[in-house]
């Protein structure tokens, strides 16, 4: 499997969390996901994307547009539209496929399916951080990418009536766009930009990345590293730091320290477990790894992650129950 399949993989995607709306002008919806990539698709009509301190962006039929970490922004019939935004994520909770009408009687009208991408934020991290703040993959023009051309006719296809498995379909097709989203702009990382995105198209620092994403736990040395590369040690080590941003085995010790964080927040297993699988047959060693990274013990981490996610929780349903009424 190549790398970027694996980094994927190990975000754990979980299909998208969604809302389809009918909107009338004026209209607008604010939205902020923060950590969890958000998206829009414009099925019909057109909208004008607003983040602050940024111009804004014009969204057509067949656009498609991502904000990888889910940063505060909006979405409107107009740049100073007379309507004042409404909080479209209680939508989303709902998850109702019955487009939601919104704004007012005018025209232009715009249809649009928004939502947000589930996956393990923490794993996600590096990758977010490389992607920019805004993908806009547009629909229209000479060439549209035929994967967006597609996808976007089977979407709508699928929310247009009711069918069996719909909710499991739409949540694994958002998935989809979204690593496609990613891959093409992966493929445009030109060699020397500073991104280590261009890493996965540079097949030796790709294969080594491969094998310690695929085998993290091993006690990995820069030699065996660099046999995998095909390179040098010193030819290796170069190469790597210059393109991730750090030597090969702070990367790793990184990857571990994510995996252990995984572990700590969704599974029940004990310290001395995880560090274990993640490559450490010390707990006290893995600890001290784990809080140089996260700035506390392993312990504490799992605490304060676990009353963060169930405040959360609390919220989310909050304001699900406030949209019904």
């Amino acid at each position: 499997m190549d790398s970027l399949s694996l980094i994927l993989d190990d975000m754990h995607f979980d299909g998208v969390v969604f809302a389809s709306t009918h909107n009338s002008t004026p209209w607008a919806w604010r939205l902020a996901t923060p950590g969890l990539a958000a998206f829009h698709m414009v099925t019909s009509g057109q909208a004008w994307l607003l983040r602050e301190g940024e111009e804004p962006v014009l969204v057509q039929t067949g656009d498609l547009l991502v904000l990888p970490a889910g940063g505060k922004h909006q979405i409107q019939d107009k740049p100073q539209t007379m309507a004042v935004a409404q909080d479209l994520l209680p939508h989303m909770a709902e998850s109702e496929l019955e487009p939601q009408r919104h704004g007012g009687q005018g025209e232009p009208k715009c249809d649009l399916i928004s939502g947000h991408a589930r996956f393990d934020v923490d794993m996600a991290a590096p990758l977010i951080a490389a992607l920019p703040a805004l993908m806009h993959v547009r629909g229209l023009g000479e060439a549209p990418p035929l994967w967006l051309a597609i996808g976007l006719q089977f979407l709508a296809q699928e929310v247009a009536a009711p069918r069996p498995a719909q909710q499991a379909i739409i949540n694994r097709l958002g998935d989809i766009l979204f690593m496609e989203c990613i891959r093409d702009y992966v493929e445009s990382v030109p060699e020397g930009s500073g991104n280590w995105l261009a890493a996965l198209k540079d097949r030796a620092l790709s294969n080594a990345l491969a094998h310690m994403h695929r085998d993290p736990r091993r006690n990995w040395t820069v030699p065996e590293l660099a046999q995998q590369a095909c390179l040098s040690r010193s030819a290796f080590a170069d190469r790597f730091t210059q393109t991730l941003g750090e030597p090969p085995l702070t990367y790793l010790t990184r990857h571990r320290m994510r995996l252990a964080a995984r572990q700590l927040s969704g599974s029940g297993l004990s310290i001395s477990k995880i560090a274990d699988l993640v490559g450490y047959s010390s707990e006290a060693a893995f600890s001290q790894a784990f809080k140089r990274e996260y700035g506390t013990s392993p312990s504490v981490w799992r605490q304060q992650r676990l009353a963060a996610v169930n405040s959360i929780t609390v919220a989310v349903a909050s304001g699900g129950q406030q949209a019904a009424a």
